[in-house]
Order: C-alpha cells, then structure tokens, then sequence
C-alpha cells in the first residue's frame, strides 16, 4: 500500500505540473480526490429554425437567369439566337441585375420573383398591342439567381444552382456525399451572414426532420474538417486566443498553463466556460481550477471549441460575463462552434 500511495502521489504532482502554482506534496503524500470542480452548470437550448413548408412550388426567375421566350414561333420577336426549324443554337435572353429581360417590340420586361406561367401571361399583355392573340411559350436555357454554395469537406464541393426549391437534405445530395475528414458537429448553414440555428449532425446521424429546413437562394452550408481542433481562452492570460488539443485532448490546466495563466492574476476559482453540445444547445459552467492545483480534484476535461474565460476578479452574473468576453468572441467569429456563434454573435 506505501508503494501503491507513492504512486498517487506522483501522479497527483505530475498532473498538476505547468499550471500556475502549487503547492509541493511530499513524498509519498496521498490526497483524497473527490467531487468535481464544476461549481455551476446550465444547459442552454436555442430555438431551430423553423421548418415552415413552402408554398413556392415553382421556380421563380431572378438576376442571371436565362430565358428562352418564343413568340409565335417568330425568330424576330422572340429571344435572341432563336430561329426556326430548330436548326440553330438557344441563345436565350438573360434577366439583368434589375430583374428585367430585353425583347423586340415590348423592349424592357419586369421578369423577377414570377412563375414561368406568370411570365408567359406578361408577355401576352405586352406583346397583345402588337399582335393579335399572341402566344408566348417561356423556358429557362440557364439557372444562375439561386446560388447554393457548398464548402469545406464535401466530395464535390463548389457553387449549385438551385432549380427548385430545395431542403437542407437535398442540399447536401449535390455535395455527393462527405469526405471521411468532416466534422459535422461543426458543420453549419449560414444565412444572410450568420449561423442560422440548424443541427446538421443531428439532421444526418439522428434522423431528425425538424432540422430539415427549406434552403434560400444565397446559403452556404459549410463543413470543416476535423484536424484542427481546439479550444480558446480569453480574459486573464498573457497569450488570449486558439489553443490546440495534441489528438484532440487538453485539460484545463494544460489550456491555462498554454496562455500564460501564471503570468496574470486571473481568478481561476471561477473559471467560466462555454461548451458547445450540439449547434442548437449548449452547456455554461462555472469550474473552480483551484481544486485541481490543491489536488482535490482531477483535472477537468475540455472537448473541441470550449470557450474559457479567466475572469480578472469574482464576475457577479453570466451576463456580465458574455459581455466582458464579447469582443473577444466577435474576432474569432469565423472559427467558433456554431452553438456560439448562433447563441451569442446572432443578431436578435
């Protein structure tokens, strides 16, 4: 048993080593480790994106379409490069940045945000000042106003033209599949800018069809790899920022230890710290690192894209928090969690 209480002892010493400060054991000293240091623990849950069905089953043109218009199977009315007997190339008339389309006789035509039908019926209207009865026939030579883009570890990555409207699953089809480097944990949609509050892990690996959402022209959905990982401490350390986890693992002394814990006076008896569980929840704890240096504690964990803030002084509230640790956050924006980012960067 005295070799056996050697051993912890040793061990104890060695895992606190690098942090901060401790206090020597002696050796052969034998410490009672028990309890965790999370004094606090909150799950926090954000609201998916809604998963309204559509009511636009047909396409609707925009800027960057093209558009074949044949009226009354005349080359000189219709689009340019069309002829009869089908014996030359389409050519098609492309809608402009305004959203308008170009044609003998009626000149200008408004041509955004219609149906193929409701674009037929306009032209009818137009061109029935000069023709008696007109027909008009409208296809789409080209899709090109509702862009798709698909970035990071995706087999065929690249910008999608989407014909249709499309949901997040039929999304990531076009993508052909994912490269066995994706973190999908950490992949996201992003709308208008922002993270929107979407799961793609849980849509893929648990079959939820609440995150299924409809997608919208302009979407980027985004999968990074899973190489990279790390971890971010922020507030009373000598080097804030990105912290990497060698094989995916750190604790929370090494973190410290990395940014330069011990050259602050940081109260590292409340630590905070913001984990990321999904895209939509969250975990926020309060860890009293104190308890691990005085070895009455193991050391705590941390997973990929923990947020540790080392407050200068005793923080009153997690609002006080966020707001001291705010700016920190909104500069390395592009490489949060989504849970982060949608939580606390998204504009209400």
């Amino acid at each position: 048993m005295k070799i056996f209480g050697k051993f912890i002892g040793f061990i104890l010493v060695s895992l606190l080593a690098g942090c901060a400060s401790f206090t020597d054991l002696e050796p052969g000293t034998v410490l009672a480790v028990s309890g965790s240091p999370v004094l606090e623990r909150e799950e926090v849950v954000v609201d998916t994106l809604p998963t309204e069905v559509t009511t636009a089953v047909d396409y609707l043109v925009g800027p960057g379409d093209v558009l074949l218009v044949n009226v009354n199977g005349k080359p000189d009315l219709s689009s340019p490069g069309l002829a009869g007997g089908g014996s030359s190339r389409v050519a098609g008339s492309r809608v402009d940045g305004s959203g308008f389309i170009r044609l003998p006789l009626v000149g200008s035509v408004a041509v955004s945000g219609l149906s193929l039908d409701q674009i037929e019926g306009r032209l009818r209207q137009a061109f029935s000042a000069y023709l008696q009865e007109p027909w008009v026939v409208v296809e789409i030579a080209e899709y090109k106003s509702h862009p798709l883009y698909l970035l990071g570890q995706f087999k065929s990555a690249g910008t999608y033209y989407m014909d249709r409207p499309l949901t997040l699953l039929n999304g990531l089809a076009l993508g052909g599949g994912m490269l066995d480097t994706a973190n999908l944990r950490s992949a996201r949609l992003i709308r208008d800018g922002l993270t929107a509050p979407v799961d793609i892990y849980q849509l893929l690996r648990e079959g939820s069809l609440e995150q299924n959402v409809w997608l919208k022209a302009g979407d980027t959905i985004y999968v990074p790899d899973d190489k990279n990982q790390n971890v971010f401490v922020f507030g009373a350390v000598s080097k804030p920022g990105p912290v990497p986890m060698p094989n995916g693992r750190l604790s929370l002394s090494q973190a410290l230890a990395s940014a330069g814990i011990g050259e602050t006076r940081g109260n590292t008896e409340y630590v905070r710290i913001i984990r990321s569980l999904s895209a939509t929840r969250g975990e926020l704890m309060v860890v009293d690192q104190n308890r691990v240096m005085r070895g009455e504690s193991l050391p705590f964990p941390l997973t990929e894209g923990d947020i540790v803030y080392v407050p200068r002084s005793a923080v009153g509230n997690w609002n006080q928090a966020i707001q001291e640790i705010l700016p920190s956050l909104q500069a390395v924006s592009a490489v949060l969690q989504p849970f982060v980012s949608i939580k606390f960067l998204s504009e209400d």
